[in-house]
């Protein structure tokens, strides 16, 4: 589920793809490596926004930049609370300048995104371009619609001007993506590393160092990702996506005890119904079913009412009825390659492999080296009787990342024996 939501934690630090041979994601002028260095920031942004908007409250400028900071908070700590909140700093925005405001306006687009309304993400970051071409956070917004509503060619477009007007954190970032979704890793690292030596300030390079992270786990190298969580936590000890990355590691590595403790430290805090649903999956898988239980059903209810690729893929995997529903209702509004992947399995845990599987080769269709992706394939060709397709499908799931799952490895494997192939 983690290949679904990345896209989300690029909002507000502002991927996409068909991408055009020999398009290196890069800034055209071949001299600008790297964004300039920005002056110093303060360590609480909400902190130093309140402070200045008790001094002047009229500034238009720092109530967008509260909303901005609003929506950045959420995104790490998972807390809702914060949307509205953000929503309101950004409303106050446009009451004090209802004009030529595309700050508050790329703001509204962020919020728009990370509530997963697509649409009006894009309506809003477009406003922003409209009165302000050259606002790179805008065209972020913009790209990530773009990339969820499934325009791929357009998304690509925009993050290429993105890089170019402006090569940082934020659109090297969104660079790495694109590569990422065509399955070309050893780019989508390069572009991330960019990223990293872009970085203005810690947070940035904690975001850089988190995805370098992902993308080595992604590739199966747990050393490579260790490094670069723990070098990210050194930065910020208290990062929640950092602290799971380590405990998916230890995970991996067998140290399932101590993976336990780290997930329910992070579940303590972090409402994010997505931990909740990987804590169950481990608790399953090493026999304690009922706690793995009492945390599947923390996720559910912190679904309740949603229809996002996480959400409908968990409730797939809990065989829950009107899954299929939620999932044609979430491909209608935003028919990227994760609704794709999400209809594809929901449709599977129905019984409809033949629907299915042309789901999930749609999912698959701009190249991505997801692990999961070509697991979903692979389980809906054995259910269609397929062997020879599905031991290729699921062969390639694990050598892609043999950790990929807690869960779905092992059935990956298990699959894999019945159907007399290697595991």
């Amino acid at each position: 589920m983690r290949q679904v939501a990345k896209l989300l934690t690029f909002a507000v630090l502002g991927v996409a793809l068909i991408v055009a041979a020999g398009v290196l994601l890069t800034p055209r002028d071949a001299g600008r490596r790297t964004a300039a260095p920005a002056p110093a920031r303060d360590t609480d942004p909400i902190a130093a926004a309140q402070r200045r908007l008790q001094e002047l409250p009229g500034d238009w400028n720092t109530w967008a930049e509260l909303g901005m900071a609003y929506v950045q908070r959420a995104r790490v700590t998972a807390d809702p609370t914060d949307y509205p909140r953000a929503e309101q700093a950004l409303e106050r925005s446009l009451a004090v300048r209802p004009e030529q405001n595309a700050a508050a306006l790329t703001g509204l687009g962020a919020l728009a995104a990370a509530r997963h309304d697509f649409p009006a993400a894009l309506r809003h970051g477009q406003a922003a371009l409209a009165v302000d071409p050259y606002r790179a956070a805008a065209l972020g917004v913009v790209a990530d619609a773009l990339t969820e509503l499934g325009r791929y060619p357009q998304a690509f477009d925009t993050v290429q001007r993105m890089v170019d007007l402006r090569p940082d954190t934020a659109s090297y970032a969104r660079a790495s993506y694109t590569w990422e979704l065509r399955g070309d890793l050893p780019r989508a690292v390069d572009a991330m590393r960019r990223a990293l030596d872009a970085a203005a300030n810690p947070q940035d390079a904690v975001f850089a160092r988190y995805h370098l992270g992902e993308l080595a786990y992604a590739a199966g190298d747990l050393e490579t990702a260790a490094t670069h969580f723990t070098e990210g936590l050194r930065h910020d000890p208290g990062h929640p996506q950092l602290r799971i990355g380590q405990a998916r590691i230890r995970a991996a590595r067998g140290d399932t005890a101590t993976a336990v403790s780290e997930f329910r430290a992070v579940v303590a805090t972090v409402p994010d119904p997505a931990y909740a649903a990987e804590l169950g999956d481990l608790l399953t898988a090493t026999g304690q079913q009922s706690a793995g239980a009492r945390q599947y059903a923390l996720a559910r209810a912190g679904w309740t009412g949603s229809a996002e690729p996480e959400s409908v893929l968990f409730a797939a995997d809990q065989r829950e009825p009107g899954a299929v529903r939620q999932a044609r209702a979430l491909y209608s509004r935003q028919p990227g390659y994760a609704a794709a992947d999400a209809l594809a399995w929901a449709l599977r845990s129905a019984g409809q492999p033949a629907e299915a599987l042309t789901r999930a080769d749609e999912a698959l269709r701009l190249g991505t080296r997801s692990a999961m992706l070509h697991y979903h394939r692979g389980m809906i060709l054995a259910d269609l009787g397929r062997a020879d397709a599905a031991r290729a499908a699921l062969t390639t799931a694990l050598r892609l990342n043999p950790y990929f799952s807690v869960r779905h490895a092992a059935t990956a494997r298990a699959t894999l024996a019945k159907l007399g192939g290697a595991r």
